[in-house]
C-alpha cells in the first residue's frame, strides 16, 4: 500500500511561521505527528546565482523537508559515524611524522628523508580528487563505504615493510585511502542537516583533534620503552638498530591500523547509509528523494510533506550531469560548476587560497621553529617521555577549538568568517608570541594555544566549504581545495629538506600568513549563518 500524507496548515501570523500537523497512514497504521515550526522564507544559500532554475527550487524544496523532520537519531549516528573519518584522515596524516625517524634510522637512512611526508601527502592529494569527483560521480555511499576500510586495511600492512621505500608505497596508499575521508563525511552529513543544525557541522573537526590526540598518545605509549626502541642519535645507530629492537614504529601502525579497521567495520554496521536527497536531485531521481525523506520522517515519527509529484511538476534538472557520468566530460560538468557565475568563481577561487596558504603556513613554521628557537639559547632537551608526552597534550588541545567555534560561527555578529578571522588572527599572534619560548613548559603551553585557536579557524573552514559549495558539485570542489593543501604539504617537506632553517624570514613570513588567511576569510562572498545549503 502506497504511503499517503495529509496535512492541515494553521498560520501564525505574529511569528511569520507556518505550524504543520501531518498525519501520516501507511499498511493500516496512523501516526498522529507532532507540530513543528519552520521558516517556510528561509533562503537558500546559492538561490541567488541562479533563480528560477529548476535545481534551484527542487532544493528549496528538498530543504524545506528537511527542516520539517528535523534532528533525529539518524543525525546522532551520522555525527559519531562521520567523525571517524575526520578522526582517521587527522590520525595517519600524523602517522607518518611520528614513525619516519625511528623506521628511517632501521632501513639505514637510505633515501629522502622526508619521504614519507612527502608519500602522504601525495596519496592525500589524489586520494581528494579521486573521492571527491567520485562521489559526485557515482554517488557519496559508495565512497563513504569504501574509504575507511582501504585505509584500514594499508595501515596494518605498512607495519610490516622491510625496507624504505616500500613503506614510502604503503603510506601513499594509507593517504590514498583517508584522502577523502575529511570531504565524504562533511558532504554526507550537511546534506541530511536541517539547516538550524547547519553549525553542528563545525563541531565535526572536533574528531580532527581526536585523531590526532590518538597519534600522540600511541606514540607516547609505543616510542618511549626503550625495548622498543633502538638509540637513533649515535653515529652506530644504524648499524645496531634492527627489526627486533626496534618494534616501537611498527607497533604504532598496527594498533592504529586495528583502531581505523574497527571504525570502518562500526560505520557499515551501524548505520546503512541512504544516498543523499541532494545527490539524488541531482540524478533527477525525484521519486527516489520523496521515498527517502518519507521513509526517514515516517522511522522517527516525523512530519515530512514532500512528494514525488510535486519535485517532478518542478521540471527536469539539467546540467547537473553529462550524458555519459563516466566521461572526462562529466569532469568537466563539475568543474563549470563550481565557476557558472562570477561570485561562483571568486568564492571557489578564495576556497582554493584560504586551504593552500593554511597547509603551507602551519607546517613549515614548525620546520623552522626549533632552529629559530635553539640560536636564541631556548632550552630544547627533552626526553624521549617528555617528548612524546607534550605531544600528545598539544594535539589534545585541539579537540576543543572547533567547540568554540560552534559557539562563535552561530553568532549573528560573528558568522563563519569573521569566526575564521578570529581564530586565524588569534594563531598568528601565538605564532609571533612563541618566539619568546626558552623552556620546554612554555614550548608546550605555546603549542596548546596554537593548537586550540588554529582549529577554531580550521574548524570552521571546514564546515563553511561545503556550506557554500553546489550541491552537485559539492564533493569536487571539497576535494579540489583540499587537494591545494596537499600540494603545499608535499611543498613544505620539500622545503624542509633543502632550505637553510637557520634563516629568520621564512618564520615570520609563516607567522604573517596566517593574519592573511583571516582577512581572506573576510573577503568571502558568501555568509552561510541562517542560510541553508544548496
Amino acid at each position: 500500500m502506497t504511503s499517503e500524507f495529509e496535512s492541515t496548515t494553521h498560520l501564525n501570523p505574529s511569528s511569520g511561521f507556518e505550524l504543520k500537523d501531518v498525519e501520516l497512514s501507511a499498511e493500516g497504521s496512523s501516526h498522529r505527528l507532532a507540530s513543528v515550526c519552520y521558516d517556510p522564507s528561509a533562503e537558500d544559500i546559492l538561490a541567488l546565482q541562479h533563480p528560477g532554475d529548476t535545481m534551484t527550487r527542487k532544493m528549496h524544496v528538498v530543504n524545506d523537508a528537511i527542516d520539517q523532520i528535523g534532528w533525529t537519531p539518524y543525525h546522532t549516528k551520522l555525527f559519531f559515524l562521520n567523525g571517524f573519518g575526520y578522526a582517521v584522515d587527522s590520525l595517519v596524516l600524523l602517522l607518518q611524522s611520528v614513525i619516519a625517524s625511528a623506521a628511517f634510522v632501521e632501513f639505514g637512512k637510505e633515501g629522502y628523508e622526508n619521504g614519507l611526508t612527502v608519500a602522504v601527502y601525495t596519496g592525500m592529494l589524489c586520494g581528494s580528487l579521486f573521492w571527491g569527483f567520485g562521489a559526485d560521480i557515482v554517488g557519496r555511499r559508495y565512497a563513504f563505504n569504501m574509504s575507511l576500510l582501504f585505509c584500514s586495511i594499508a595501515t596494518l600492512i605498512a607495519g610490516g615493510m622491510p625496507n624504505w621505500a616500500s613503506l614510502g608505497v604503503l603510506v601513499f596508499v594509507i593517504g590514498f585511502g583517508a584522502g577523502g575521508n575529511l570531504i565524504l563525511d562533511t558532504t554526507v552529513f550537511l546534506e541530511y542537516l536541517p539547516s538550524k543544525w547547519q553549525w553542528v557541522l563545525t563541531f565535526l573537526a572536533g574528531w580532527w583533534g581526536l585523531g590526532q590526540s590518538m597519534a600522540g598518545f600511541i606514540a607516547w605509549g609505543f616510542l618511549v620503552p626503550e625495548k622498543w626502541n633502538c638509540a637513533t642519535d649515535g653515529k652506530d645507530s644504524v648499524d645496531t638498530c634492527t627489526r627486533v629492537n626496534n618494534m616501537g614504529w611498527r607497533y604504532v601502525m598496527f594498533t592504529s591500523g586495528t583502531i581505523v579497521l574497527v571504525m570502518s567495520v562500526l560505520r557499515v554496521t551501524i548505520i546503512r547509509l541512504i544516498e543523499t536527497p541532494k545527490y539524488l536531485i541531482a540524478l533527477r531521481e525525484d521519486t527516489e528523494v520523496a521515498k527517502t525523506l518519507q521513509s526517514m520522517a515516517s522511522k522517527y515519527n516525523r512530519p515530512c510533506r514532500i512528494t514525488a509529484a510535486k519535485l517532478i511538476n518542478l521540471g527536469v534538472v539539467t546540467g547537473a550531469h553529462s550524458n555519459n557520468r563516466f566521461s572526462l566530460a562529466e569532469s568537466s560538468v563539475h568543474l563549470r560548476g563550481l565557476f557558472s557565475t562570477r561570485v561562483m568563481a571568486l568564492s571557489t577561487s578564495l576556497l582554493c587560497l584560504s586551504w593552500a596558504l593554511a597547509g603551507l603556513a602551519y607546517p613549515l613554521f614548525y620546520v623552522f621553529l626549533p632552529t629559530y628557537l635553539e640560536a636564541r639559547g631556548a632550552n630544547q632537551e627533552v626526553t624521549p617521555d617528555e617528548k612524546w608526552r607534550n605531544y600528545a597534550v598539544i594535539n589534545l588541545s585541539s579537540i576543543f577549538g572547533p567547540f568554540l567555534a560552534g559557539y562563535l560561527c552561530n553568532r549573528r555578529l560573528l558568522g563563519r568568517r569573521y569566526t575564521m578571522l578570529i581564530g586565524a588572527m588569534v594563531t598568528s599572534a601565538f605564532f609571533f608570541a612563541y618566539t619568546s619560548a626558552r623552556t620546554t613548559a612554555r614550548d608546550a603551553g605555546f603549542g596548546c594555544a596554537i593548537g586550540f585557536s588554529f582549529n577554531v579557524y580550521l574548524g570552521t573552514l571546514y564546515a563553511y566549504t561545503p556550506e557554500i559549495l553546489p550541491s552537485a558539485h559539492r564533493a569536487t570542489g571539497y576535494g579540489i581545495a583540499v587537494g591545494c593543501n596537499r600540494i603545499m604539504g608535499i611543498l613544505s617537506a620539500v622545503i624542509a629538506t633543502v632550505a637553510d632553517t637557520r634563516a629568520t624570514a621564512p618564520f615570520y613570513l609563516c607567522a604573517g600568513l596566517l593574519a592573511v588567511l583571516g582577512l581572506v576569510s573576510i573577503l568571502f562572498p558568501f555568509e552561510p549563518f541562517g542560510r541553508r545549503s544548496s
